[in-house]
């Protein structure tokens, strides 16, 4: 079996403060560092580290051979990943690196999307012509033609996943009937409801997944109504950047593999826990071993 993405490829700059700055302010950064990012790539990164066969379906710019060479280096199949004129996407991400700050751990980000949203119909088809029966497909909302990928991946037989972020209830409500799963946090859930006037349990798709940050993870199964809870583990947050992607990517590797849904929420939560303990996007997503093995409580 597979998982195909089609997402996001980007470069992250990523900038140490002490805390975020006020609107007119100029405050140095005590570090800077690059990463591979964008929500599609982490998220192709942490399904191949966790084990699972990934094709990663996207666009860079001629600038783009250094992303592409990391996601090849990581394990996903890159020959999928289209070559764009416009620059490829990055990312400006501000993480808050002091322990004694009330907002360590967390983080800004400017996005531009770039190549991410130059794909075409033709290469989409193109790309998931070997897709079979049973494998998974999954999509963000940092590219164009999630309708079309989604509606081509129904077509197909495949599962149909879709990570709701960066939300947009119009992205969410033009893919919601090709959809055999969702995956949001919960103040996206809250804008799904407030936008459609349906809480997660009723929109008729077969799993949901809510992730609740600190709090663990909730998932709903459309087929019997049984809403289940997971708690997260208790760690030092360093930085919260990649750690819901890192969470989709694993779940999606172990429902790929076979497991259960409780059995692949379970180790998505150890990897996700894992990750906010690091410092980075998709270079430094735990791998199977590490999440296995992390002292975790």
């Amino acid at each position: 079996m597979a998982i195909w993405n089609l997402g996001s490829i980007n470069l992250d700059l990523v900038y140490t403060l002490s805390r975020f700055p006020a609107p007119g302010e100029t405050l140095a950064a005590d570090q800077v560092d690059r990463f591979l990012g964008g929500k599609g790539a982490n998220m192709s990164v942490a399904a191949a580290r966790a084990g699972a066969t990934v094709h990663h379906i996207g666009a860079v710019g001629p600038d783009g051979a250094e992303m592409v060479q990391k996601l090849s280096d990581f394990g996903v199949d890159t020959a999928k990943v289209a070559a764009a004129n416009s620059p490829t996407g990055h990312a400006v991400i501000y993480v808050v690196a002091n322990k004694d700050s009330k907002e360590k751990g967390e983080n800004q980000i400017v996005l531009f999307p770039g190549a991410n949203q130059d794909l075409t119909s033709e290469h989409v088809e193109n790309a998931m012509a070997g897709a079979t029966v049973g494998d998974i497909f999954v999509t963000q909302n940092e590219t164009n033609m999630q309708v079309e990928a989604c509606r081509l991946a129904a077509a197909k037989g495949l599962r149909v996943c879709y990570a709701a972020a960066p939300f947009d209830a119009g992205a969410v409500a033009a893919v919601l009937p090709y959809l055999d799963f969702l995956i949001l946090n919960q103040v996206e859930a809250e804008q799904l409801f407030e936008a459609t006037g349906k809480r997660a349990e009723e929109l008729g798709i077969k799993d949901v997944i809510v992730t609740l940050g600190g709090d663990g993870a909730r998932h709903i199964d459309g087929s019997t109504g049984k809403v289940s809870t997971f708690d997260a583990f208790d760690v030092e947050v360093v930085d919260t950047t990649g750690a819901g992607d890192t969470f989709t990517g694993y779940v999606l590797a172990g429902l790929d593999a076979g497991q259960s849904m409780d059995v692949a929420i379970k180790m998505a939560s150890r990897a996700a826990a894992v990750m906010v303990t690091r410092r980075g996007t998709a270079d430094v997503i735990p791998t199977l071993a590490e999440a296995k093995s992390a002292d975790l409580k």
